[in-house]
């Protein structure tokens, strides 16, 4: 399908959820008995993603940075005295969304995206970072609307950022993708209401799942696109940017598919949320201004521009690690959109365990 086809089929998903349309199809009805029958044989060799609940990364990243109000240094020396987080509040990041979001499929904290990220973060900003988990393995988008009240349930301690990984889910279990962007799109409204900036880690390609056979492969990566794209769509009209995860591990799953997929052979293992997490960082320090400015301004060289939204979201749909953000706020072909390819710095996957009742400071 091309680039101008799978924008228009953006287009009309992202309208129906927007006007309260039906059940626009990710793939062709004669298709639908064929890409279940695969769905539930892939679910049964890989057990539907059934691995020990994910571990639990919340907690303080990044403490040895501490306050620096008054000190007499610069703003890249670490302050090694006592943290008070009433006197200098941390940046606090929230998770939402699915199985991915939650790091399911690994055995350590600190190799799940919420702890890559935590840890990148406090990092770049030389900064304490305050995780929040809040993902449910399992998740479609309808359960957003859950998620996000525990995540505002506090109007004290509303989040920084928010990063939600979502619709793998929704694909496998066939939910209208007019619905399944409305979810989302509503999602980051109430967020971005609430004064939370929004990074939504589009759905990734699910023809990459190992144990997947053809015709699935082609169905799933056909249906993946579209509602990554029309995913962007949603999220950009709302103020949210998104990074297409899409067959970002491709690669490394046909050359290391035993390093990239986790036990399950279903979920990322830690290289493979390493490298996801590599991909939203940067846009993640760019929406609380930490990223160097001359990265904000297009280049050329790497094919960043202005595009019509739809056309925007359907170019990051087929090349992962691409962001998209609002950018004029119409134009001929309606809203326009920045995309952008940032340059990527690694996070490694051994970065310091949070600081929590049972682990000591990072």
């Amino acid at each position: 399908m091309s680039s101008m086809s799978r924008a228009r089929v953006a287009r009309r998903i992202a309208a129906g959820a927007a006007y309260g349309g039906g059940g626009i199809g990710l793939v062709g009805a004669a298709a639908v008995g064929v890409l279940l029958a695969e769905v539930r044989m892939a679910k049964r060799v890989v057990g539907n993603g059934n691995s020990p609940h994910p571990p639990s990364a919340e907690g303080l990243y990044g403490r040895s940075y501490g306050s620096r109000y008054g000190r007499p240094y610069g703003p890249f020396a670490p302050y090694h005295g006592t943290y008070d987080p009433s006197e200098d509040p941390p940046i606090r990041l929230v998770m939402l969304g699915d199985s991915t979001a939650a790091g399911q499929g690994v055995h350590r904290a600190r190799q799940t995206p919420g702890a890559l990220l935590a840890s990148g973060l406090a990092a770049v900003a030389e900064h304490p970072v305050e995780l929040r988990n809040v993902a449910l393995p399992g998740a479609q988008s309808d359960d957003l609307d859950r998620q996000v009240a525990l995540v505002l349930e506090d109007p004290a301690r509303v989040p920084d950022v928010c990063v939600i990984m979502i619709g793998a889910n929704d694909v496998t279990n066939r939910m209208p993708p007019t619905r399944s962007v409305r979810h989302l799109s509503a999602a980051v409204r109430r967020l971005r209401t609430a004064g939370a900036e929004v990074v939504v880690g589009t759905c990734p390609d699910l023809g990459t799942i190992e144990p997947v056979q053809q015709p699935l492969r082609w169905l799933a990566r056909r249906a993946s696109r579209q509602l990554a794209a029309a995913q962007t769509i949603g999220v950009v009209e709302q103020g949210g940017r998104t990074v297409s995860l899409g067959d970002l591990l491709g690669p490394e799953f046909e050359a290391n598919p035993r390093e990239l997929f986790g036990p399950d052979n279903y979920h990322p293992s830690a290289e493979g949320y390493a490298t996801a997490a590599m991909a939203l960082l940067p846009t993640v320090c760019a929406t609380l201004n930490l990223w160097p400015a001359e990265e904000e301004r297009p280049d050329v060289s790497r094919r960043e521009g202005f595009l019509p939204v739809a056309r925007a979201a359907a170019e990051a749909a087929s090349e992962a690690g691409t962001e998209v953000t609002a950018a004029m706020p119409t134009g001929p072909r309606g809203p326009w959109a920045l995309l952008k390819r940032r340059r990527r710095r690694r996070v490694p996957a051994t970065d310091p365990a949070p600081t929590t009742a049972a682990e000591p400071s990072a």
